[in-house]
């Protein structure tokens, strides 16, 4: 890939042995990765090129190009206006989408790669709208310095495989550090949104932030007030998905953005009384979330990962120093789900996902009555009844919430946890627990009492569904002479 427009490669003598070997493997990764997208890149350059246009593939791809990492989807920057991307790709593009259209981007599906060609533009918000003005720029330099990181800056011209990198992005891409092209003010004021883009990338690709960009995030925290929920969901999300969450989340707190979109995040920096009676929750919670992470067995798990990090913030609200010295949070896991569905609800979460991370929050506690492993059969009956389809995440956030230093005392733990996920696999096996459910349904209980559709239908569904979860599976006949027996007495 031959050199372009800045003086990357300075003599040996300017730069360490060290950087040069690592700038020369990611140039090498990056030949690899382009040489296997090249058929269908080369093929749309020549298309614009023919059309009297130009094209590069640009910003994410060429970083993730550079780091070995370059997947099937491919961001291209064009100086076409986007109509003359639509007259360009449409004949060439197995499917083409103008979703982005409004900001100067095209979508596009060919063989099996997703492709977008978004026009040269710069955008900025102004100091109080939500949504970004967009303009079209004319050169790809200005187009790659109102990019949101260096690493994000470069930019690979087709098909001759022009190398362009005007603000030094290989250098900082090997040295693995996030920077802006200008000044970390004026781009967070074009785009306060980028300053939670620093946290995500810094989980995403385990990268350090540039001090000067740490510090105008500190003093421009509280600009993302103007950006919408939305956004601020979507970058969080892909934060919290990261391999290294908790480099992110940090980020947040340590710059007070976390203040202003997950607030709940460090309020859990508890003062710690002076003998120390309770743990840092705020630190137990990260950890919680590295466990969890740990226990994935079919790649990240959103609602798990939010179930982990949030599970213990109804804690501040609940602290209570007792008399006999020891630190109480009664009820927190309570208190903890009613936030959680308060917080994920402001953030525009969906209905289901919001109920998902409430109810683990809720329950993560319940496993703590098993205690000696003296629960009954209809105590784990209940415990698989209430988890429902969340049961296998709840088995994970619980396994994870145990951060004691106390080798023994997690070892117990985890053995009781084992003994009680036999207990169910067993009782599963016995029962069908998956679907616990009365042996009459409905037309049984109106059969049997003669009764018509009403509330005494639903109060005999609720007794039997007692019954079942208290004794097992009945059998029919036993059901039916239950049922009349408490029919006669609520009948008297």
């Amino acid at each position: 890939m031959p050199n372009a427009n800045n003086d990357t490669h300075a003599p040996q003598t300017e730069r360490s042995a060290q950087t040069t070997q690592a700038l020369n493997q990611v140039q090498r990764r990056a030949v690899s990765e382009l040489l296997r997208v090249s058929p269908v890149a080369d093929d749309l350059a020549r298309r614009f090129q023919e059309a009297g246009f130009t094209l590069a593939l640009v910003g994410g791809s060429v970083r993730d190009a550079l780091l070995g990492r370059l997947g099937n989807d491919l961001d291209f920057t064009t100086d076409a206006r986007p109509e003359d991307v639509l007259k360009i790709v449409r004949p060439w593009a197995d499917a083409v989408w103008e979703v982005g259209i409004a900001f100067g981007t095209v979508g596009c599906k060919k063989d099996s790669f997703d492709i977008e060609v978004t026009t040269y533009r710069s955008e900025a918000y102004d100091r109080t709208s939500r949504k970004p003005e967009v303009s079209y720029g004319d050169s790809i330099e200005d187009d790659l310095v109102r990019r949101d990181f260096t690493v994000n800056a470069m930019a690979v011209a087709l098909p001759e495989k022009e190398f362009i990198d005007p603000h030094n992005g290989l250098e900082d891409l090997a040295a693995q550090v996030l920077r802006t092209p200008g000044t970390p003010q004026e781009s967070f004021s074009d785009d306060p949104l980028r300053m939670m883009r620093a946290a995500r990338f810094a989980a995403q690709l385990d990268f350090t932030v540039a001090p000067e960009v740490v510090a105008a995030m500190k003093e421009m925290a509280d600009r993302i007030d103007i950006v919408s929920a939305e956004r601020v969901r979507d970058e969080l999300n892909k934060l919290i998905l990261g391999a290294h969450p908790r480099k992110g989340l940090a980020l947040l707190v340590e710059s007070g953005i976390a203040d202003r979109v997950l607030p709940e995040l460090p309020a859990l920096r508890l003062e710690r009384d002076e003998h120390h009676r309770h743990k840092d929750v705020y630190e137990h919670s990260l950890t919680v979330l590295d466990q969890a992470i740990d226990l994935e067995e079919d790649g990240p798990d959103l609602v798990l990962r939010l179930a982990a990090l949030l599970h213990d913030i109804g804690k501040p609200k609940t602290r209570r120093f007792e008399k006999d010295g020891r630190v109480s949070f009664h009820h927190h896991e309570v208190v903890g789900a009613k936030m959680t569905k308060k917080r994920m609800t402001a953030l525009k979460y969906s209905n289901e996902m919001v109920k998902d991370v409430a109810r683990l929050v809720e329950l993560h506690l319940r496993f703590h009555g098993y205690g000696t492993g003296e629960w009954t059969d209809s105590a784990v009956r209940r415990y698989v009844r209430d988890a429902g389809p969340l049961l296998t995440r709840l088995h994970k956030l619980t396994r994870s919430d145990c951060t004691t230093r106390n080798k023994r005392k997690a070892n117990a733990l985890s053995r009781a946890y084992d003994g009680l996920e036999e207990r169910i696999a067993r009782l599963q096996e016995q029962e069908e627990l998956d679907a616990i459910r009365p042996d009459l349904d409905g037309n049984d209980i109106m059969q049997v009492l003669d009764i018509a559709p009403g509330p005494g239908v639903g109060k005999a569904y609720k007794y039997l569904l007692e019954l079942r979860l208290e004794n097992g599976p009945m059998g029919r006949d036993a059901a039916v002479a239950a049922l009349k027996e408490w029919w006669a007495e609520q009948q008297s």
